[in-house]
């Protein structure tokens, strides 16, 4: 299991690093003489049709959007069935210190976001943009540490990051659903069964839930309830542990899982920053980051996670509900709590949900989020880089 953590936490830190490569990109691309080439790129219509029976055309921000961060939260709703099942979420005593943290981290940061925005229906609908963490680009930021950061605190920020995740899907089934197709909900129905029926089966052929997943998308796309959360839906229907057809025990969530985090880490989170972070700083002014929004975005990642974060952490355990990771001070976990303040990828995504590319705000939703993600991630740096760290310790 530590060989795993130690895989997975390197991947992530890896991807964390291409991610701000992307980003700087984008934010190139955006800001010069090419950036009409950028704007067209991320519109070009994309159609797919089978003959009268089914019609998708999005533009290309669309598909990544809807289609690429499916796979994107598959493998989000893997990692958090095999921790619940037999990792580091699997008791009480793994998952409260995370789990209450996280909490903390998602209440806080939309009270700020709400305190800016109160009276204002439409800014409203971004309460949740300041919520998310974007777990590979903080522990790229990490990665940057080496050992001036033990393993049980990124092993914290992984399932601290794991629970904001968890509560991402439940705010985006709840609160980002627009007008429901009854007709489309029914197929997504009959192929959960079928995803049902498949496990109940031991069918280990990952192809088969592929192709069951792939229809499952298309009617979640067609009901109005967002497309991604069909990914969520396939992961808890793929088998931890079977027997397969040649009587040996293999593990199809373990299997995928490592099918699919190069892609994810290497291609899909990379391709979502390029067309998401693209944001026309030329026009930049005080005013327009004063704006409401951009303030409760900066605001609610930069002060409201790492308040919400800490504070909860504190509390968790000074009642006892937790216990604070070996090897750590609270001046660790303090560093740590800034870093969740990096939205990122998960905040533009909520962004895209919540305000649709409306330019409404005159583009100061994603500039808050860079601003935001940038400032926690330059002093959870310093902070974990200048704390001192416990000696003579080891995970």
């Amino acid at each position: 299991m530590k060989v795993l953590v130690r895989k997975f936490l390197k991947k992530e830190s890896t991807s964390g690093i291409i991610l701000m490569v992307v980003t700087a990109l984008a934010l190139l691309l955006s800001n010069t003489f090419l950036s009409e080439f950028y704007n067209n790129i991320l519109h070009t219509k994309i159609e797919l049709k089978i003959g009268d029976f089914l019609e998708i055309s999005k533009p290309m921000i669309l598909w990544v959007n809807d289609g690429l961060m499916a796979i994107f939260f598959l493998l989000i709703g893997l990692e958090i069935k095999r921790e619940l099942i037999m990792g580091h979420l699997s008791s009480f005593s793994k998952i409260a210190l995370p789990a209450i943290a996280a909490i903390g981290g998602m209440v806080v940061p939309a009270l700020i976001f709400v305190f800016f925005n109160y009276g204002n229906d439409f800014a409203m609908r971004g309460w949740a943009i300041p919520t998310a963490t974007d777990i590979a680009f903080a522990l790229g930021i990490v990665s940057l540490l080496g050992k001036r950061v033990p393993n049980s605190l990124k092993i914290f920020l992984m399932a601290l990051a794991i629970f904001d995740d968890l509560g991402a899907i439940v705010i985006i089934a709840l609160f980002y659903t627009s007008q429901l197709s009854f007709t489309a909900i029914a197929g997504a129905l009959f192929c959960i069964i079928a995803l049902y029926l498949l496990n109940k089966w031991e069918v280990t052929l990952l192809g088969t839930y592929a192709i069951v997943g792939s229809i499952l998308w298309i009617f979640v796309l067609k009901s109005g309830i967002h497309a991604t959360l069909a990914g969520i839906i396939i992961a808890f229907f793929i088998p931890l542990n079977a027997i397969n057809e040649k009587h040996k025990r293999v593990s199809p969530v373990r299997t995928l899982q490592h099918n699919i985090h190069f892609w994810v880490a290497f291609y899909i989170l990379p391709i979502f920053a390029f067309v998401n972070a693209g944001i026309d700083l030329r026009d930049m002014s005080l005013e327009k980051i004063m704006n409401p929004v951009s303030l409760g975005i900066i605001l609610g990642l930069f002060l409201g996670k790492q308040i919400g974060v800490f504070l909860f952490a504190y509390l968790a355990v000074k009642f006892k509900f937790a216990k604070l990771p070996r090897c750590t001070t609270w001046g660790q976990v303090y560093g740590i709590s800034i870093l969740t303040g990096v939205g990122f990828t998960m905040s533009l995504f909520i962004n895209s949900l919540a305000y649709q590319d409306s330019d409404m705000f005159f583009y100061t939703d994603k500039l808050g989020i860079l601003i935001g993600s940038f400032i926690s991630g330059i002093f959870g740096y310093l902070i974990l880089r200048f704390i001192k760290t416990k000696r003579r310790c080891s995970v």
